[in-house]
């Protein structure tokens, strides 16, 4: 294993950069969204179509989806609204059209999927994944959400997702370069890229357990037999290295 001090540092801090720039791109977003509510308390669902421009300037480069979600009846008009786009190759995004209707047999209740629940639950941004987004793309997917207030109370999310291919092509020679095994994984130790076939992504890290290491506050460790664990920089992502 390279253990230079600056040892897997740029696939770290390239990490903590990727992740801040998408949440970044959703600040215009963020604010829209939370202007648009805070101007009235009878917003509809079409209102929200007054959210595309910020949506459409979140889309390109590693953003393949973006849009706002709200929360149960933070709407006057109906219960459940989406307001989400996705990337087509095309000049123009794809808007997601989804049942949201609760008597339907299609009905997505997304209040369940825990890219909506971190945020609600913690008041935290969140990432969700990798997953493989069978209502977008089927493809391996990270979801960023950031959770959106009306007077302090949780009223929805917005959010982007990329590809976890994207990541890859972007991190794959920097992860080859540390030498061993090297992969980077979310807090529940599941693996988002690496740089072995032994660690396929989706896969889980069953050599440490890193749940346990994410709750006792996630600092920098080499453990007994030589894996390292570092998190990369404010993102629930870290990097795991070992010699074999």
């Amino acid at each position: 294993m390279n253990d230079t001090p600056s040892a897997g540092s740029e696939v770290v801090e390239q990490v903590s950069t990727l992740v801040e720039d998408v949440f970044g791109r959703l600040k215009p977003l963020l604010a829209g969204a939370e202007g648009l509510l805070a101007a009235s308390t009878d917003a509809t669902a079409e209102d929200l179509t007054r959210l595309r421009p910020q949506v459409f300037d979140v889309l390109g480069g590693l953003v393949v989806g973006a849009g706002f979600i709200s929360a149960p009846n933070a709407l006057a008009d109906q219960e459940f609204a989406f307001e989400w786009w996705t990337e087509t190759g095309d000049d123009e995004p794809a808007q997601l059209v989804i049942s949201l209707d609760p008597g339907s047999e299609n009905f997505l209740d997304y209040t369940r999927q825990s890219w909506f629940t971190v945020p609600r639950d913690t008041g935290r941004r969140h990432i969700n994944g990798p997953y493989v987004d069978y209502l977008c793309t089927d493809e391996y997917t990270l979801t960023f959400t950031v959770p959106v207030r009306r007077d302090g109370t949780f009223a929805g999310v917005v959010g982007a997702d990329i590809y976890v291919r994207e990541v890859e092509r972007l991190l794959q020679l920097k992860l080859r370069a540390l030498g061993g095994r090297a992969a980077l994984v979310n807090a529940q130790g599941r693996v988002i890229v690496s740089n072995n076939a032994r660690q396929a992504t989706g896969s889980l890290v069953r050599d440490i357990d890193v749940p346990a290491w994410w709750s006792a506050g996630a600092e920098p460790v080499t453990t007994e037999t030589g894996t390292q664990l570092r998190r990369c920089g404010d993102s629930p992502i870290a990097l795991v290295r070992s010699e074999r």
